[in-house]
């Protein structure tokens, strides 16, 4: 039984990166000035460069051939009856090792940065249902006033006349003129792009993700385009190094409604009014149920229209890739796992308070 010295030593790297990674997440400060600020602009902008040139998405490549080989190793462990199952394991763990430290090294220290709302100035406190349930009123008045300005009837459901590529190009317009107020979020060099694996991300319950791997990131080009502009700025947040999804998701909400066109205005407050109300519900039904039956009838339209989309991709998978992505997130200083997307509504409170 011959032992590759390489396996060896990169499967003995492995613990050595995880306790270096958790030591990087107890020094926020210290990410955020070499790392956030620092390396991973760098790093971050070459990959951009060298794959957001090409057409296709070369991340999704990266991750089918990395799937084909992990099969057609557990084929051939199978096959073989776990011969030299011990030289084996230590190449899938060496390839974890490797896999592991370009995540982190590329993007994944992002997760152990200092919040976004320190960053933007933002003092938050334990917000009222007084507090939430204003918030949601405004972005109500607004989403009114977007979807008639753009449908001239608020029976009508807004549909966006946009290709994909074209949104695409749109998106930096809104980054463009947000660095304008927030220097930090600017965005150079775009890299996104239509998933070439968005029929799966349909059935995974999906709406795009961004490849630390390869910089680019990946839009299902599949859902309601009434959602796609902060969806591809919820991607685009990622890329310039908020890993956070609460974070991303606010990011992507300032950058569409700092965009010039009607569509991704009205995206911005779509999105807005789905995290708001959801929270209103928890807290106060009764006031939700109220909420709901201000929105004009073409607003409502459109949000069913999105319902039924995901419907018929529901299937028994869906659940249990959400619990594994619930456990990536919490295994990265997101306690609250897939609910942190749900922590974004503090921000828009700090945030519309501050602008109303």
């Amino acid at each position: 039984m011959k032992i590759n010295k390489k396996d060896l030593f990169l499967t003995l790297l492995l613990p050595i990166q995880i306790v270096l990674v958790q030591i990087a997440g107890k020094h926020p400060a210290i990410v955020e000035r070499y790392y956030s600020d620092g390396f991973y602009p760098i790093i971050a902008a070459f990959f951009r460069i060298l794959f957001g040139w090409i057409p296709f998405s070369f991340g999704d490549i990266v991750l089918a051939s990395l799937l084909f080989w992990l099969l057609r190793f557990i084929y051939k462990l199978i096959k073989n009856r776990a011969e030299n199952w011990v030289p084996k394991m230590l190449q899938l763990t060496a390839v974890l090792s490797v896999l592991y430290g370009c995540f982190y090294l590329f993007w994944g220290l992002n997760y152990y940065r200092m919040p976004l709302a320190k960053n933007l100035g933002y003092d938050q406190t334990k917000y009222t249902t007084q507090q939430l349930i204003h918030t949601t009123e405004q972005v109500i008045e607004q989403l009114n006033f977007y979807q008639q300005k753009i449908a001239q009837n608020d029976s009508l459901r807004v549909i966006n006349p946009y290709s994909q590529q074209q949104m695409y190009e749109m998106a930096l317009e809104g980054y463009q003129n947000l660095a304008q107020d927030f220097p930090t979020l600017n965005y150079k060099h775009p890299s996104v792009k239509s998933s070439l694996m968005s029929g799966l991300q349909s059935y995974m319950g999906t709406g795009g993700y961004f490849n630390p791997l390869s910089g680019e990131a990946q839009i299902n080009e599949r859902i309601p385009k009434t959602g796609y502009p902060t969806t591809i700025c919820h991607e685009m947040a990622h890329q310039i190094g908020y890993a956070a999804e609460n974070e991303a998701n606010f990011i992507g909400f300032l950058a569409a409604n700092y965009n010039e066109d009607l569509y991704f205005k009205y995206a911005s407050y779509r999105m807005a009014f789905g995290y708001l109300i959801t929270e209103v519900r928890k807290r106060d039904p009764k006031a939700a149920s109220e909420l709901w039956q201000t929105p004009h009838l073409g607003i409502l339209k459109d949000f069913q229209n999105s319902n039924q989309f995901w419907k018929a991709y529901q299937n028994p998978f869906e659940p249990w890739v959400k619990k594994g992505y619930d456990a990536y997130l919490k295994a990265n200083k997101q306690e609250k796992g897939t609910d942190s997307y749900n922590y974004v509504v503090d921000l828009f409170i700090s945030y519309f308070e501050l602008n109303s």
